[in-house]
């Protein structure tokens, strides 16, 4: 469905630690791409001119884009042209589909929703097809698809399990390929997004670096030497064994004060009316916590210091250079962010340096962006992350 992708791939690993290290960096110069690279200014000369005449690279002048001009002396910086290809990436949650597309640096240019009114596989595959067929009317140029689920992926091509759509072994990537005949890579809606956040967000240079994500369920991403460390049980319900406080609340969902149990929507608006007998949503519980209300504030109260426990306990392990808590719960942060610094400080060292917590205050298109960085990562450049 795209002109021209062929003629990049396949890059060879030299190549390809040259064409990542531009997108995720540049515009660079060749001196400091040879030194970040470690290479010598005849490799780098080597591994760049195919590049160059593939057009995945130009030469761009100091200070300008890539869009801008595609001529250059060979001492201009290097760059990728961000707009030459587009990027579906969909994120299925238990009832909606969340459509984007992204440029080759992942800015989103479009959006694109659809309510999912049944868990069939067939029919959920398509309703992607047609979700596609429209986004390609307006983006022509579209050279792959990532898909976002939550629960276990298999060879980021397989659903091994989702509790959200009731799924076990569907080859959902090659259903979605077959049906659009655009290449799909598939994986967890966390992964995806700790790649995103990665390669363009959050933790872009940075060696360690972790991602904690509250909404309807919990997640977890840790980024060591740059690079996102895969897991057997990522996002396979470990959250319900993450035990933060032994005497904190059980939940239908979690073992006794889990994160899942602490942290979670389903468990916070579940812990409310067991107290209040009355239904409300997480934005009313928030809301009411910050007017005063008892029974929420309490709720609310605990799973701010149950937050504050988990990021002292990240932080002792791992050391990370920045911790990036993301998800659609995290206006729990608006309402509980002082009590979260104060369980930090209390379960830290007086001497440890400050933890730097980032809240990326997000919506679903955030998870859908972070599938389309999937499709960037191994389909464009065949980076084997994860």
């Amino acid at each position: 469905m795209t002109t021209g992708t062929a003629s990049w791939l396949p890059l060879s690993p030299g190549e390809r630690s040259v064409a990542i290290e531009v997108l995720v960096h540049g515009p660079l110069s060749r001196t400091d791409l040879a030194r970040r690279l470690n290479l010598s200014a005849g490799s780098l000369t080597r591994l760049t001119k195919p590049l160059i005449e593939s057009g995945l690279l130009v030469e761009v002048p100091d200070g300008g884009t890539a869009e801008e001009t595609r001529q250059g002396r060979p001492s201009q910086p290097l760059d990728v042209v961000a707009q030459s290809r587009s990027f579906i990436g969909f994120k299925i949650t238990g009832d909606m589909v969340y459509g984007v597309v992204t440029t080759l640096r992942s800015d989103i240019v479009a959006r694109h929703d659809r309510p999912l009114r049944t868990h069939d596989p067939e029919e959920v595959v398509a309703l992607l097809g047609e979700m596609t067929d429209e986004l390609a009317r307006a983006h022509p140029g579209l050279a792959g698809i990532g898909i976002g689920v939550g629960g276990r992926v298999e060879d980021r091509a397989t659903v091994g399990e989702s509790p959200f759509l009731g799924w076990r072994d569907i080859p959902l990537a090659a259903l979605v390929e077959e049906r659009t005949g655009l290449p799909v890579v598939l994986e967890n809606d966390v992964a995806a997004l700790v790649e995103a956040e990665t390669w363009f967000g959050a933790g872009r240079g940075l060696d360690r670096f972790v991602v904690l994500t509250i909404g309807a369920g919990f997640g977890y991403g840790l980024v060591l030497s740059g690079r996102r460390v895969p897991c057997v049980e990522e996002d396979g319900g470990f959250g319900r064994h993450i035990i933060i406080d032994p005497s904190g609340p059980l939940t239908p969902d979690g073992e006794r004060g889990s994160a899942v149990s602490l942290l979670t929507i389903p468990s916070i608006r579940y812990q409310v009316q067991a107290a209040t007998g009355r239904e409300h949503t997480y934005e009313e519980i928030l809301a009411l916590a910050a007017a005063g209300e008892p029974m929420p504030a309490r709720v609310v109260d605990e799973a701010a210091r149950a937050l504050g426990t988990l990021i002292a306990q990240i932080a002792h392990f791992v050391m990370p250079q920045k911790i990036l808590l993301a998800g659609e719960g995290v206006g729990l942060m608006d309402v509980g962010g002082a009590t979260v610094e104060a369980a930090v400080r209390a379960h830290r060292h007086p001497l440890a340096a400050p933890v730097a917590l980032e809240t990326k205050v997000s919506d679903f298109h955030d998870w859908a962006r972070g599938a389309a960085v999937l499709a960037i990562q191994v389909l464009v450049l065949g980076a084997a992350q994860g």
